[in-house]
């Protein structure tokens, strides 16, 4: 099994520098951080009392709710999309 090169990318989220490292393109670890960064300012918009852990988690869990909910959808359409398949084979 062949593993893939890993990518080391340096980003900066909620004003502290990370290096990143993954088999994912440059161009998508700063996409992905830049998203992380976003959301950790928005709720630090809404809660400015939060300290950096607790905010973390925030969105973390935020983050989560939303990929979970995206993955709900998608598996919904795509059975939908099956069965609107499975229905036109039995013309």
């Amino acid at each position: 099994m062949t593993e893939q090169p890993k990518t080391r990318v340096s980003v900066r989220i909620y004003g502290q520098d990370y290096t990143i490292v993954g088999a994912e393109s440059p161009a998508h670890i700063r996409l992905v951080a830049a998203f992380v960064d976003d959301k950790m300012h928005e709720f630090s918009e809404k809660n400015p009392l939060l300290d950096v852990p607790k905010l973390a988690v925030l969105t973390a869990v935020n983050i989560a709710s939303e990929y979970l909910k995206l993955k709900e959808e998608y598996q919904r359409l795509a059975e939908q999309l099956k069965q609107e398949k499975d229905g036109k084979q039995d013309d």
